[in-house]
C-alpha cells in the first residue's frame, strides 16, 4: 500500500553544495501507486532541475576544512 505523493505544482527542493556534486533525480515511473501499481495509464509530469552558481559565497559562509584522513585505514606497512 502506497499513499499518493503530496507534491503539488510549484513545490521544490533546494540544496546547497559546498563541493562539486553529482546528483541524479528519479521519480516513480508507475505514477500514483495508491490507485494502481505501475500503471501504464498513469499521468506523467516533467521534472525541472536548475543549477545555480552564486556570484559570491553566501554571507557568513566559509569553506569546510580539508579532512585530515591519511587513507591509512585497514592497511599496515
Amino acid at each position: 500500500m502506497m499513499k499518493a505523493s503530496p507534491v503539488r505544482p510549484g513545490d521544490y527542493l533546494e540544496f546547497f553544495s559546498e563541493i562539486d556534486l553529482l546528483a541524479a533525480l528519479s521519480a516513480c515511473p508507475g505514477g500514483d501507486c495508491s490507485a494502481a501499481h505501475s500503471s501504464d495509464l498513469a499521468a506523467c509530469f516533467p521534472l525541472m532541475v536548475e543549477v545555480f552558481r552564486p556570484v559570491a559565497p553566501p554571507k557568513g559562509w566559509s569553506a569546510a576544512p580539508v579532512n585530515a584522513y591519511d587513507r591509512g585505514h585497514g592497511w599496515s606497512a
